[in-house]
């Protein structure tokens, strides 16, 4: 396995170059950097590193050959013109970095990226700062970091169930699924934002366990990233992860209430001293009402020809509740093959399929982590359940809730894991059970099959005649 992922690197590696003279030597040259950094710091795990190596290793190269032909054939446009957005506010930071754009000007034309969600244009511009104006370095580190996430996710699912079936499924669905394959091959920021909750799930089940710096710490970082990437999940994460602490993810104790008030202080006062709570709070007042979130949802659901429900209105509570059930089908199933209408929407069905076919699976297992695993897993079951109403209200565009399912699917593939797992091992034990059953079987015919004989032998026949004889002259 090894040199075959060596041998699938050094392809790619010097395919990239040789296509790309200009922009492709940077560009790998930052992937290698990256990937060997993170692959040294998965390797430093006492327990499965070799596994979880290979799978980020493989998530890696898989992410780069996909976003090299996007970045070949041109479709950045096709699949995500976001990127070109973030290439120019990217460029635009990095300008004003160096002095070569007025302060009055980058406010004017940056002011509203700088208020909020700011932080995949600063990482933009910090790629370039290191690579010069390049996409596919972009591309490429966001295939690192969407590479990064299935091993965090396997330490999530291994932390909550225990389980080494689960953890490696978990990791090898979000590997290697091909939405969540296909928007971090990108120059988006879905790839970060799924990194960073991932991350942030993993600090906080680690904090419910025990007090440790260095994962509150990753708590507090993997936070205060995801308000600069995309501010409304930050406030779900937190909401979730504060809830999680109060209500608890271990058997109550003293010792264990006062650990969870600690971290929910120190929590709060970190995020205070960076401003994030003022800045939240402004920002709750300008987008939280419901008539924002309406006008919001009726322009996605007038873009292009994948808008639906666009008649439903979430301005009122009583309309946002009865938008969830038609949100909620949309979010979680589409695009339905009766909805197909170009190229883009077409090659989506084979996933879909995949979906559709997974989702009892995924039914079971969060039965299963309801009526065993509550507690170990309540910060996910928060966050995925706050953020699929949330979706669920707030969109009304197929394309984008097919694209930011991503964010809530990393979760679902751990309790699809566990329902796999689940059923993997009811057949397994009724095998066992028929194998068990037969044996006993077999056990018993062989018995009476050496009892037949034994009877039926001459020796034995004889015997018995003879054992009366000698019955008498004892008497």
């Amino acid at each position: 396995m090894n040199a075959l992922l060596v041998l699938l690197a050094l392809t790619l590696s010097v395919s990239v170059s040789l296509a790309f003279p200009a922009d492709g030597p940077a560009a790998v040259l930052l992937c290698a950097s990256l990937s060997a950094a993170v692959a040294f710091a998965i390797s430093r795990r006492s327990t499965h590193a070799r596994f979880l190596v290979h799978v980020f290793v493989a998530g890696v190269i898989v992410r780069a050959a996909v976003g090299s032909a996007i970045y070949y054939s041109h479709w950045q446009g096709f699949f995500g013109g976001d990127a070109f957005t973030y290439d120019y506010l990217g460029t635009t930071v990095l300008h004003f970095w160096r002095g070569e754009i007025a302060q009055g000007y980058y406010q004017t034309m940056m002011g509203i990226y700088v208020a909020r969600n700011w932080g995949m244009a600063y990482v933009v511009a910090l790629i370039y700062a290191l690579t010069g104006p390049n996409m596919l370095a972009v591309q490429y580190f966001n295939a690192v970091v969407g590479a990064a996430t299935a091993p965090v996710i396997f330490l999530c699912a291994r932390q909550i169930f225990q389980n080494l079936r689960v953890a490696k499924l978990a990791a090898l669905c979000v590997a290697f699924y091909p939405s969540l394959v296909l928007w971090s091959s990108q120059g988006l920021k879905d790839g970060p934002i799924v990194f960073l909750l991932a991350a942030a799930m993993l600090a906080t089940l680690k904090l419910g366990e025990r007090m440790s710096a260095k994962y509150f710490a990753l708590l507090v970082f993997t936070l205060y990233g995801l308000f600069c990437f995309r501010f409304y999940i930050f406030y779900m994460a937190v909401a979730a992860i504060v809830g999680s602490f109060f209500v608890g993810m271990r058997r109550q104790t003293t010792g264990g209430l006062v650990r969870q008030l600690v971290v929910v202080l120190a929590l709060g006062l970190s995020l205070t001293y960076m401003g994030v709570l003022r800045t939240a709070g402004s920002q709750v007042e300008i987008y939280g009402d419901l008539e924002t979130v309406q006008r919001s949802r009726a322009d996605l659901a007038r873009r292009a020809n994948s808008g639906f429900a666009e008649d439903i209105d979430v301005s009122t509570p009583s309309g946002a509740l009865s938008a969830i059930p038609v949100g909620m089908t949309y979010l979680l199933f589409a695009p339905f093959p009766w909805q197909i209408a170009s190229l883009r929407q077409s090659i989506t069905l084979p996933e879909m399929f995949l979906w559709w076919a997974s989702f009892p699976l995924l039914v079971l297992g969060i039965w299963f982590t309801i009526k065993y695993r509550l507690r170990q897993a309540l910060p996910i079951l928060i966050f995925t359940t706050m953020l699929t109403l949330a979706y669920s209200i707030f969109q009304g565009n197929v394309g984008t809730a097919y694209r930011q399912r991503s964010q809530i699917l990393v979760f679902y593939f751990i309790f699809v894991a566990v329902g796999a797992v689940l059923v993997k091992e009811r057949r397994e034990n009724e095998r066992r059970r028929r194998e068990s059953s037969r044996l006993a079987a077999l056990e018993a015919l062989r018995v009476e099959r050496a009892t037949r004989a034994a009877l039926a032998s001459p020796r034995t026949r004889a015997a018995d005649a003879r054992r009366p004889a000698r019955d008498v002259l004892e008497v």
